[in-house]
């Protein structure tokens, strides 16, 4: 049972803004290997990602690019069972890839929030996030650490794998078959979809229409809310706004996410070209 587990951290909403990969190989169902590097994301730190992972733009200043060891990270994933927790970490190897011109890495993903909600039927709907998981299935580690967060990813597949006999190869097939058939309604998420359990709330200008977005979102398994609370797991800024966050004033919504962020609530901020780039997973 030979796979990789793959975690980044981000210096702003931009999920192109790498600052740290963490890479954990396991070998016939051990750890074999642990590798992780700060990365220079040249780009802005925003604070609520600092508070989030303690990295700051000093840390990272004799750091490599993401251009810089991009030939390292293709030696460990490429070609590779690569692990993640939820689609993120998949989207900002894209994202950051895409930023730079550089070749696509090629290798076989296979998302474990999708597999614990087709293992444990208590977290089908919610609750399917890395560190809620691993505290269910008594997993320690340093959440928000890359290789910490990458080698937690892998353990859940591993405890998947023991709980239900399903191997690694068959859960690259079943993780992306449908859990039922219920479909969406109104602005409820399909329970099928690939995001169902979360929560997202949109703020700012968007460049396709907030109804068009609602019904992107519902279709990927999305909850649909019009304020930030305590169900809220994500929030989408408009591009426009999140170019001026570097200093500028920020949404009610924004202020709001951050604050319950700070709480430890598990919300994650992105813009609005992630969210379009997740739609497409």
């Amino acid at each position: 049972m030979n796979f990789v587990a793959l975690d980044v951290e981000t210096a702003n909403p931009n999920l192109a803004s790498i600052c740290q990969v963490g890479v954990v190989t396991f070998s016939s169902g051990i750890i074999a290997d642990k590798w992780h590097t700060l990365v220079n994301p040249e780009d802005y730190f925003d604070g609520i990602n600092i508070s989030i992972h303690g990295i700051t733009e000093s840390m990272v200043e004799d750091a490599p690019t993401f251009p810089q060891m991009h030939a390292t990270l293709q030696n460990f994933i490429g070609h590779k069972v690569t692990i993640i927790h939820t689609p993120f970490d998949r989207i900002a190897i894209s994202r950051v890839i895409e930023r730079y011109n550089l070749s696509p890495i090629e290798c076989k993903w296979l998302d474990t929030a999708r597999v614990v909600r087709r293992t444990w039927e208590n977290l089908r709907k919610s609750g399917c996030g890395l560190s809620n998981v691993a505290k269910e299935l008594s997993i320690d580690f340093e959440h928000h650490n890359a290789v910490e967060d990458a080698r937690a990813a892998g353990e859940i597949l591993l405890r998947a794998i023991d709980y239900t006999g399903i191997g690694l190869d068959e859960w690259l097939i079943k993780a992306y078959k449908p859990i039922s058939t219920k479909t969406s309604i109104a602005r409820e998420g399909n329970g099928d979809g690939p995001l169902a359990g979360e929560v997202i709330v949109f703020t700012g200008a968007l460049s396709i229409p907030r109804h068009q977005a609602t019904e992107l979102a519902a279709n990927m398994g999305l909850d649909v809310a019009s304020g930030v609370n305590k169900n809220t797991t994500l929030l989408v800024v408009g591009d426009q706004d999140i170019s001026k966050l570097g200093g500028h004033e920020k949404s009610s919504k924004h202020r709001k996410a951050e604050e319950l962020i700070r709480k430890g609530q598990n919300i994650r901020i992105l813009g609005e070209s992630d969210f379009r780039r997740l739609m497409e997973v």
